[in-house]
């Protein structure tokens, strides 16, 4: 869910022709495009991790599912960067990544989590326990769940961003379940046994819920396979980018700017922690927060650099931004790739910290000064490198470049208004 402002950086010097716009331009599609095949790949080992689970539901199968999940994150997450400056992926995003989410749409809910609201009276629909329910007026038919049923009729349901019926996030809630411990230590514990049949079933329509996870898993591996078409030779993504280099750098540095200023420092990290909300964690069911905030960071370092490493250890690289900017100011280039480096060295630290057993929910509440600390040092880091951003956008382009802005970095009264 977009909760932002827009900044807009303005470019002062007058363009040129740079010797090697257009290899760095193929550089950063075929990142792009090796990143989305990787995307593809582990969504692809989720999908069979999820087929046998179903298939044998036991602590051991569910365990097996939630590690295909959180592996099938890695290469998603550094694709990130691709998502601002470039229509398709943007357009396309909300499919696959959109959050937070209204969960009581998708199934049962704890009693605290309330009921419908005036904002989105689905908020607590649970179509997996509803095989008919009205929507604008209509009934529909959700006897049969299907990819269909979830892209079509149920994602983002009478034009409401929270109702998120499909993605990475609608999948993890459904393997996970809610995460009651607030900013205490622990993820959702949805047992196993949601998933079996008869008489051992919990939590109530256990085939449905099934029905549901293997259909999302499929949309999820379809929409992978569409980007990763867009990005491939040929294809319509890389296209706009490689036949308009210009275009392609303005692309570039609108991501890295976007991502790295108003959507990680802003909404993924600083927002939370002024709320001390374990709900705007991005990966909030499974606590896996720490890692997608990790490798937004590396996506962010992979474009300027022009490096990426594939899932099967291989690399693709090339000529890069970084390439491209020292060949005008050699000191920027690497006064920028320096603070690339810094803010994922701190996000390392957070990543190193939850996996030492110090998890994100608890570095969100209020009072742990240790938490916040670690939080904020990868804001300022991120907030800096954005600034480094802004003059390599002086030098590289004549473009007027749109950055994503936040309330909580640009106007943070507003955030409790």
């Amino acid at each position: 869910m977009k909760r932002m402002m827009t900044a807009v950086i303005a470019a002062t010097l007058p363009a040129a022709a740079f010797a090697g716009e257009a290899e760095v331009v193929t550089t950063y599609a075929d990142i792009a495009h090796a990143g989305y095949e990787d995307s593809l790949i582990k969504a692809k080992e989720l999908d069979a991790a999820i087929e046998a689970f179903v298939a044998a539901p036991s602590e051991a199968t569910l365990a097996a599912a939630k590690t295909a999940w959180i592996e099938s994150r890695v290469p998603y997450q550094q694709t990130e960067v691709y998502r601002f400056g470039n229509a398709i992926v943007d357009d396309w995003e909300g499919k696959v990544n959109a959050w937070p989410l209204d969960e009581g749409l998708i199934d049962y809910v704890d009693g605290s989590y309330g009921g419908a609201t005036d904002e989105n009276p689905l908020a607590a629909l649970n179509v997996i326990a509803n095989p008919t329910f009205e929507l604008s007026g209509e009934t529909v038919d959700a006897s049969e769940i299907t990819p269909e049923l979830l892209a079509d009729t149920l994602h983002e349901a009478d034009e409401v961003e929270a109702n998120v019926a499909t993605g990475y996030h609608a999948i993890e809630f459904l393997l996970w379940g809610q995460d009651l411990h607030g900013t205490e230590h622990g993820a959702g514990e949805r047992p196993y046994t949601d998933y079996l049949t008869g008489d051992d079933c919990t939590g109530g329509n256990c085939e449905r819920r099934a029905e549901y996870l293997l259909a999302a898993t499929d949309l999820l591996v379809s929409d992978l396979e569409w980007i990763t078409e867009q990005w491939a030779e040929g294809g319509a993504a890389r296209a706009a980018v490689v036949d308009d280099p210009a275009a392609g750098i303005t692309a570039m540095l609108t991501g890295m700017g976007s991502l790295s200023y108003g959507e990680q420092a802003g909404e993924r990290m600083k927002l939370g922690l002024m709320l001390n909300d374990p709900e705007e964690e991005h990966d909030c069911f499974s606590d896996n927060t720490h890692n997608s905030h990790f490798y937004d960071g590396m996506g962010v370092h992979n474009v300027y650099f022009g490096k990426y490493t594939r899932v099967d250890g291989t690399q693709v690289k090339g000529e890069s931004l970084a390439d491209l900017l020292a060949e005008k100011d050699a000191d920027l280039a690497a006064e920028l790739g320096s603070a690339l480096d810094k803010s994922v060295a701190e996000l390392a630290e957070i990543k190193a910290a939850a996996e030492a057993g110090f998890s994100y929910d608890q570095m969100l509440a209020r009072g742990n000064e240790a938490g916040e600390e670690l939080i904020m040092s990868a804001v300022d880091a991120l907030v800096a490198q954005t600034r480094e951003i802004e003059r390599a956008v002086s030098v590289l382009t004549e473009a007027d470049i749109e950055v994503e802005g936040s309330d909580s970095l640009d106007n943070p009264d507003a955030v409790f208004e």
